[in-house]
């Protein structure tokens, strides 16, 4: 029977009902905040204080740890932590990461970026790295607890509810509260609100650990123990190359740069570095899983034994998912990645510069992009998302992830033209009157041109958003759904994070505009990608009907 999911205030009321949603809207307001502050707000701080562009983008790399902690989530399931682990299975976890999180928010408060910017991306990396591990702990959390009366879709929507006030609290409360204070007491009072969450997590309600199970993540005809450890190493090797080597660059560009020296350039770590990255945490992976297969094939079904409990755990949620995956699409796998590595970077490369282009360059206050950029554009991707839906039900899933592929290319030429004086933007208001409808509502031409580029491109990443979420949602077999939309759903974190580094220091260098129309040709290649393998599909369709048709 499916389960009605209440919106709005009735959804609000319903969260506060029980003990189990109430504690899953703290929950999700704790997930969302920081990284509300940590993606978009610190860069506010950062730009008020003439932190180059290039080194922004660095910090930016952060936001990796929200891509790499499926890594470490065999831990947060399996390890017991001193002490705290009487709190409960995983209350423990979400009261560690929270408590690791407010002194690291405390820690950037008291920390000024512009005299010391290597110990403030310390904090700003353990801040990441407790809100990427409490989302890991949050999850399994929403799964375990899930019952007849609170089901894991009301949980969700609940989640998503207090995701989103966090958000706003992080992203616009944040921003009005630094045009009347210091940043330094912006942060102190983030923090608290972090703070408060730990109460929360202690009086939430937790699942008991259940037994260990040594081998219920392998199938009949796995590997032998030997052959799967070794698999496991050569995936497990790459990816922790690919960290340290992201990790050694940042913390090499905001070291000081000894007198006599070259400071170290982000273009070249990825002329350099980028495609072995790639390679290492794309290519790697594939190409073992294809090896995998092959010997699968040669294997009887007492080979499944287990390695131990923690590497069976590794084994099954990067290896056996990757297998099932290029066993099924065979060499179109690598038009799907493809696809998932280059859709969403016309719009995301930007993401992290947004409040510097807003207050900097374009001189808008800070009240003005609170309201346009978190309380206005949240409304127009809700919309957009809306949108995403009704094109899905209307056209189907390919035209309407062609739609979403091409829409932020226009939005890119937009903020280019909004870079440039927003002469095109006039002409456009001009001709609709909105011009005269922004007047008769006590605004200006300013604030209109800024509301028309975020309208626009924020209903244009809302169908993108809700495109590639439900294709990569059809790609994935339900047996590994969650761990396969996982590491696929992580490559997009990978490249966009990566390509925003080249992005800050080209902004620096090119300046804006310019950079937005490159970023807008970059989108031509998603559009490629989605034409492919809307091929690939369409034909892969055809050819099953037909494999039906001649078996009936």
């Amino acid at each position: 029977m499916a389960v009605e999911r209440p919106k709005g205030f009735r959804l609000l009321a319903v969260a506060l009902k029980t003990r189990k949603s109430a504690s899953m809207l703290a929950f999700g307001f704790s997930s969302g905040l920081p990284y509300a502050l940590l993606i978009g707000t610190l860069n506010a701080w950062l730009g008020e204080v003439k932190i180059s562009l290039a080194t922004i983008g660095i910090l930016s790399w952060i936001g990796l740890a929200y891509a790499f902690k499926f890594l470490w989530s065999p831990v947060v399931d399996r390890l017991v932590l001193p002490g705290l682990g009487r709190l409960g299975r995983r209350k423990s976890w979400i009261t560690l990461c929270q408590i690791v999180m407010v002194f690291a928010f405390i820690g950037l408060a008291f920390t000024d970026p512009a005299k010391d910017i290597g110990t403030f991306a310390i904090f700003a990396v353990i801040a990441a790295l407790g809100s990427a591990t409490q989302d890991v702990a949050v999850d399994a959390w929403r799964i375990d607890v899930a019952d007849e009366m609170t089901p894991v879709e009301l949980l969700s929507a609940i989640y998503q509810f207090g995701y989103r006030i966090a958000s706003i609290v992080g992203g616009a409360f944040a921003l009005f509260l630094a045009a009347r204070m210091s940043w330094t007491l912006v942060f102190l009072i983030m923090a608290c609100f972090i703070a408060l969450m730990i109460g929360v997590a202690l009086f939430a309600p937790d699942t008991e650990r259940p037994p260990e199970s040594r081998n219920g993540a392998l199938s009949d005809h796995e590997l032998a123990p030997g052959l799967r450890f070794a698999a496991l190493a050569v995936v497990g090797i790459s990816w922790i190359w690919a960290i340290a080597s992201i990790g050694h660059f940042m913390v090499t560009m905001l070291m000081p740069v000894p007198a006599g020296t070259i400071a170290p350039s982000v273009a070249g770590f990825m002329k350099t570095t980028g495609p072995w990255i790639i390679i290492a945490t794309v290519l790697v992976p594939l190409m073992v899983a294809a090896m995998v297969n092959r010997l699968k094939d040669r294997m009887t079904a007492d080979t499944a034994r287990s390695v131990g409990g923690a590497a069976d755990h590794l084994y099954g949620a990067l290896i056996s998912p990757l297998t099932e995956l290029t066993a099924r699409l065979g060499w179109g796998v690598l038009g799907v990645m493809g696809l998932i590595l280059t859709y969403t970077l016309c719009y995301n490369i930007w993401a992290a510069f947004a409040y510097p282009f807003y207050l900097d360059f374009l001189h808008y206050s800070k009240d003005e992009v609170a309201f346009a950029s978190k309380l206005f554009g949240i409304v127009m991707t809700i919309v957009g998302v809306g949108l995403g839906g009704i094109l899905f039900a209307r056209l189907g899933r390919f035209p309407t992830v062609l739609i979403g592929a091409i829409l932020p290319i226009l939005g890119n030429f937009l903020y280019a033209d909004l870079a440039d004086g927003a002469v095109g933007i006039d002409a456009f208001a001009h001709l609709l009157r909105l011009d005269a409808l922004a007047a008769m509502l006590g605004s200006d031409e300013r604030m209109m041109r800024l509301l028309i580029v975020i309208s626009a491109e924020n209903v244009s990443t809302g169908i993108a958003g809700a495109a590639f979420v439900a294709y990569v949602s059809g790609i994935v077999a339900k047996r590994y759904a969650a761990v396969q939309y996982s590491l696929l759903s992580s490559l997009t974190f990978l490249i966009g994070s990566l390509a925003r580094g080249v992005a800050g220091e080209a902004f620096d260098r090119l300046g804006y505009a310019t950079v937005f129309r490159q970023t807008a040709l970059v989108g031509l290649l998603a559009i490629l990608f989605v034409l492919a393998e809307w091929w690939r599909s369409s034909r892969q369709a055809r050819r099953e009907a037909g494999n039906t048709g001649l078996a009936a």
